[in-house]
């Protein structure tokens, strides 16, 4: 799982049953658009998260492009919740010997 990814799902997971709209999901997640979008098709494709237009008398009336709201599943939030978990405890491991800094010989390179 990518770590833009983590970012979307945190963004959604903040109030799993509030729908929001991809440029708020944008925002939250401190991410663009061009990178949010494709990240919630995908979650969209394996069931993690839902979407609806909004009606188009809200939009009309608010004289702006109409939206599509996303919320992420019930079964989403149990998954997402145990990736994010996994994920982060991943890194939580120790480096690989070939991933720690050595100190640089002197006279030399490490």
């Amino acid at each position: 799982m990518t770590f833009q990814t983590q970012l979307v799902l945190r963004a959604l997971l903040e109030d799993p049953v509030k729908d929001r709209y991809g440029l708020e999901l944008c925002e939250l997640a401190g991410l663009s658009s061009g990178t949010v979008y494709p990240i919630l098709a995908r979650l969209e494709q394996v069931g993690w998260v839902d979407s609806v237009w909004e009606d188009p008398t809200a939009y009309e009336n608010g004289g702006r492009p109409r939206r599509r709201f996303y919320r992420i599943t019930r079964d989403g939030a149990v998954q997402a919740r145990e990736s994010l978990a996994s994920a982060y405890q991943a890194r939580r491991q120790p480096l690989p010997g070939w991933a720690v800094a050595r100190p640089v010989a002197e006279g030399g390179t490490s």
